[in-house]
């Protein structure tokens, strides 16, 4: 998959391993499984990959969530994103557009 980061954030942890922003601060172990994930997502081909790995309890959101996708991150964390295609069929490019980095149990 190709990946679109929505939050520059988002971008900065990946490619960094830290923020300029403040406000998202994480551990050190939350960011290295957050790139080991993004990894995980760039290779998977399709969505349905991501039901091979079980560690990532990878789920289509409903209700209030709708359209959006999750996988966890750790037990406490989860990378919410969206996918779409773009090119013809086949092959057909699989875009994930990454939207938050966000504490499950923080309302």
């Amino acid at each position: 998959m190709e990946i679109e980061f929505d939050k520059k954030y988002l971008e900065e942890l990946y490619e960094d391993a830290k923020t300029t922003d403040k406000k998202h601060r994480f551990q050190p172990g939350i960011i290295k499984k957050y790139i080991d994930t993004i990894n995980l997502l760039r290779a998977a081909s399709t969505t349905e990959m991501l039901y091979k790995f079980k560690s990532l309890h990878y789920e289509k959101k409903g209700g209030d969530l709708g359209g959006i996708e999750a996988v966890w991150i750790n037990d406490q964390y989860r990378l919410e994103f969206t996918t779409r295609t773009a090119g013809e069929e086949p092959p057909a490019i699989i875009i994930c557009k990454l939207l938050e980095l966000s504490n499950h149990y923080k309302k």
